[in-house]
């Protein structure tokens, strides 16, 4: 059995650590934190109270059962609202992982495949299927070939490498980027058909 003094200091130092937390949080100043002397004051249902010293919009806060949250100090008066501030803090916290996981949701990788004038059949292959994989894994892919030497002078053996490629995916990807020379390579851009 805990003594009653024992749950009271437990209690205690909990509340402590509590308050110590959302005073180390830089993220909005609230109650005690806010050193604005008058302040815009928005209601807890979004109405305007109007311009309220800070004891004033305490009291209210006090009396509603909220915190006094400083919104905006750059604007003039700096505006405050009341309002149950752990749940502030939850709903920004849930709104900001929602947002990054619509972002990795959206995000598309480009898988590049390097291939070259001699490839071999085999390499090339394998390198067909691994690009499959990918599209069906909904990536981009983009195929390359960088020409070596004197190579650059053929252009059109790279070109009929590059359809060949194209052709092999061509039941289920689809030409993003026709092929195209850029400095001593050439590349095209193949995306999943839809």
């Amino acid at each position: 059995m805990i003594r009653l003094d024992e749950y009271n200091t437990l209690l205690y130092s909990f509340l402590f650590m509590e308050v110590f937390d959302i005073a180390n949080n830089k993220d909005n100043l609230i109650n005690d934190q806010i050193k604005c002397r008058e302040m815009l004051v928005i209601g807890p249902n979004g109405e305007q109270l109007g311009v309220k010293s800070k004891k004033d919009a305490l009291t209210i806060a006090g009396y509603a059962g909220f915190d006094l949250v400083l919104m905006s100090e750059n604007s003039n008066p700096p505006v405050c609202k009341i309002m149950d501030y752990n749940r502030f803090k939850y709903e920004k916290k849930k709104k900001t992982k929602e947002a990054q996981k619509r972002q990795r949701e959206l995000a598309v990788d480009i898988k590049e495949f390097r291939l070259s004038v001699t490839i071999d059949k085999h390499d090339f292959d394998t390198r067909v299927n691994n690009a499959r994989k990918a599209l069906v894994r909904g990536d981009k892919v983009k195929a390359s070939i960088r020409f070596k030497g004197r190579q650059i002078a053929h252009p059109e053996l790279a070109q009929e490498v590059l359809v060949k490629f194209r052709e092999s995916l061509s039941d289920i990807a689809e030409v993003e980027i026709e092929p195209r020379m850029e400095g001593r390579s050439i590349y095209m851009q193949l995306t999943p058909k839809k």
